[in-house]
């Protein structure tokens, strides 16, 4: 069994407790309010801005054991850049304010994210933020295509409000091979620090979706 293959085993109870929160439920089954997905791509942007900083941060943290996975670090900064302009675009598309999200503050949750992964990259091992990219590129290629449809179905929405969702489901499908390929090569050490750090985002990004609205118009936490 592959290390990837085990770390989705190990973390198999976090990513169901994950997809398991009410408003990825009801998102699934069409029963979801315009409000709720507005909220989605808000909060989406407030992580997603950071992923490049975050990333040139753990190219220039990583220790020497770790530098052969420079190369991976400055290809996810390439194909990651821009992305929450997508999610603004998505935004405007579906009949919210870009620009007053752009100017908002994160959400609670959102916020202690973000704040874990640069506290991971800067006082912890950074080879744990492969577990950041392990559970947003695992749901992700999970949930973003088949949630799309059904947002899309529910709201009537055009194509060009689903950019973020529809490019990273496909997009995200690569990225999982590459990281498995990465995660292999790995010592136990760094390995271990990613299976951590997987465990712990699965929470944290768990409780971004527990915030948000239901189709009722209810935080789910």
């Amino acid at each position: 069994m592959s290390f990837y293959e085990q770390l989705q085993a190990a973390t198999a109870g976090s990513r169901t407790q994950l997809i398991s929160t009410p408003i990825v439920v009801d998102c699934l089954r069409g029963h979801v309010s315009r409000d709720s997905y507005l909220a989605f791509l808000g909060q989406a942007y407030h992580h997603v801005r950071h992923t490049t900083p975050l990333l040139m941060s753990l190219g220039g943290r990583l220790p020497e054991r770790l530098a052969w996975a420079r190369q991976a670090v400055a290809e996810y900064i390439e194909e990651e850049i821009g992305h929450e302009e997508w999610i603004l675009n998505d935004i405007a598309a579906a009949g919210g304010d870009p620009e007053a999200v752009r100017a908002s503050q994160p959400g609670l949750p959102a916020e202690v994210m973000v704040a874990y992964a640069y506290d991971l990259i800067n006082r912890g091992n950074p080879a744990g933020f492969f577990g950041m990219v392990f559970v947003l590129e695992g749901t992700s290629v999970a949930l973003a295509l088949t949630a799309a449809d059904r947002i899309q179905q529910a709201l009537d929405l055009p194509d060009k409000a689903f950019s973020y969702l529809r490019s990273h489901g496909t997009l995200d499908q690569e990225h999982t091979q590459h990281l498995a390929r990465l995660l292999e090569r790995m010592a136990p050490e760094d390995q271990s620090a990613v299976l951590h750090a997987a465990h712990v985002f699965f929470k944290l990004y768990g409780d971004v979706f527990r915030a948000l609205p239901t189709a009722g118009g209810q935080a789910c936490n």
